[in-house]
């Protein structure tokens, strides 16, 4: 929340060929927003769902998801109950300095896009992503364009 992980995904999309953008933000836009054992399964069920749709089309080469996952253990249900069998799949954590994310979310709540509950919620998270297995993108000084080379270079 407030890092860029939509912003550089769909940055992805357009650079990468054969691309297709799936946020796991959408398999969750509800109101109200509740979050239960019940809503997490099926918001994890919808995204497996999806991106296996995804990997079987012939069409598509690059598979960009983003989310937030700040445990080990939903990246791991996720990937296990994907296809990866003819795939790979990056793990890839894009963070921000308390100072910057505050700056980035604050930015938003004033435009009327977020909730200022975002930040605390936000800041609480970072944390968590050092126990996390996966490339990490500080995005702090760097532009959209500038993560998304980075990533597409395999860092």
């Amino acid at each position: 929340m407030g890092v860029g992980k939509t912003t550089v995904c769909k940055c992805l999309k357009d650079k990468l060929p054969n691309a297709v953008f799936l946020d796991g933000d959408w398999c969750w836009d509800a109101n109200p927003f509740q979050v239960t054992d019940e809503t997490k399964e099926m918001v994890i069920d919808n995204i497996c769902y999806l991106r296996n749709n995804y990997i079987h089309c012939s069409v598509y080469d690059n598979i960009i998801f983003c989310w937030v996952m700040h445990e080990r253990i939903i990246i791991d249900t996720i990937i296990n109950k994907i296809d990866t069998q003819n795939c790979s799949v990056k793990r890839i954590s894009l963070f921000a300095s308390n100072e910057t994310l505050t700056e980035r979310i604050m930015k938003e709540v004033k435009a009327g896009i977020r909730t200022i509950d975002v930040l605390k919620r936000s800041i609480a998270k970072i944390p968590f992503y050092e126990n996390i297995n996966s490339v990490k993108i500080d995005t702090d000084t760097k532009t959209v364009s500038e993560i998304a080379e980075e990533i597409m270079r395999g860092k």
